[in-house]
């Protein structure tokens, strides 16, 4: 059975609302509907948060969901989550590098220059971001 229907019927089955599971998640009402009708996941948090309170076991909510159990090996994959985070720091690097390379060519054009140093801090600061975000 797919999770989507195990939430629904599980929420049914003890009269709540989404409105209600919403607030005991610290979720939308919306987001419960997604999780519902299988347009997005919860995250392990979150299932671990339903088992309790709709007194079903991980086991029994997670396993027949073959979509479920994808979207949670990428979401904790720690090792492919770094190669990303790598990958994003060596794409800025060498954007960086194309951006002051491209500005040596045109020397003269002062806006343009200001132009690659916005440039530059914008991606710099995504990038640190998203490093920051991981911590």
């Amino acid at each position: 059975m797919e999770i989507g229907k195990q939430l629904k019927d599980a929420r049914i089955h003890y009269g709540m609302t989404q409105e209600f599971v919403a607030e005991k998640l610290h979720v939308s009402r919306q987001t419960i509907s997604n999780w519902e009708n299988e347009k997005s996941y919860p995250d392990i948090i979150s299932v671990i948060e339903l088992s309790n309170l709709y007194s079903v076991s991980l086991d029994d909510l997670l396993k027949g969901d073959k979509k479920m159990i994808e979207h949670l090996e990428e979401s904790t994959n720690l090792v492919k989550s770094n190669q990303k985070l790598i990958g994003a720091i060596i794409a800025n690097i060498i954007f960086i590098i194309l951006l002051v390379i491209l500005s040596a060519f045109i020397p003269g054009n002062k806006y343009f220059l200001v132009g690659v140093f916005c440039l530059m801090v914008v991606s710099s600061s995504a990038l640190f971001y998203q490093i920051i975000k991981k911590f």
